[in-house]
């Protein structure tokens, strides 16, 4: 994570947008009269709003994490995969 003021970000606005691109990471642009504001690409975007899709419903966060560890204990079967 980057932190830079806007006009930093400005003048510097196509290294900023390579580096999160580049880094898979986001930058905070502070703004002195403004909230703040994150810039990051869309594949972190994207990456971001489905795990908070998954994850969004009890039941299905709790599947979720029962699987990861279920992973992590070595409790997985190998399968074929088919046509059907």
């Amino acid at each position: 994570m980057k932190v830079i003021n806007f006009t930093e970000a400005r003048n510097n606005l196509k290294s900023v947008l390579d580096t999160v691109v580049e880094d898979a990471d986001y930058a905070i642009i502070t703004r002195r009269d403004a909230e703040d504001t994150v810039v990051m690409s869309l594949d972190t975007f994207n990456s971001m709003m489905e795990t908070f899709h998954l994850l969004k419903t009890p039941a299905n966060a709790a599947h979720l994490m029962k699987s990861a560890a279920q992973y992590r204990q070595g409790e997985t079967k190998v399968r074929e995969l088919t046509d059907d």
